[in-house]
């Protein structure tokens, strides 16, 4: 079996991340608990924001850890993957807007 890069294992270490520099892990694990309490929105919304971030990063650890908190708070497939979709429709929609930019100037080349 091959190694790859990315260990699924290594996604049960993130708490270790304070290791090297304690301070700052630990107002940065402060700071993401406070991020997905209960608020304007709800926890599951809150995981389902999450999980279509991960995918737009290309994070295989936030991927992992919110395909499996979206489903703990009762997402459904359906739900989980229309977040990956908007998700890609963004990432594209983002590669798109930028052929202006193209446009705009091939028409400064061309006059």
């Amino acid at each position: 079996m091959s190694k790859t890069y990315y260990n699924s294992e290594d996604l049960k270490k993130f708490g270790n991340i304070t290791e090297f520099q304690e301070e700052m892990g630990k107002k940065f694990f402060d700071y993401y608990g406070s991020v997905f309490e209960e608020g304007a929105l709800t926890a599951r919304e809150k995981s389902l924001i999450a999980l279509a971030v991960s995918h737009a990063i290309q994070c295989p650890y936030c991927i992992d850890a919110y395909s499996s908190d979206t489903m703990e708070k009762g997402c459904t497939e359906e739900e989980m993957m229309e977040a990956v979709h908007v998700a890609g429709a963004i990432r594209g929609g983002a590669s798109l807007v930028h052929g202006v930019q193209m446009m705009n100037k091939v028409k400064d080349l061309s006059m």
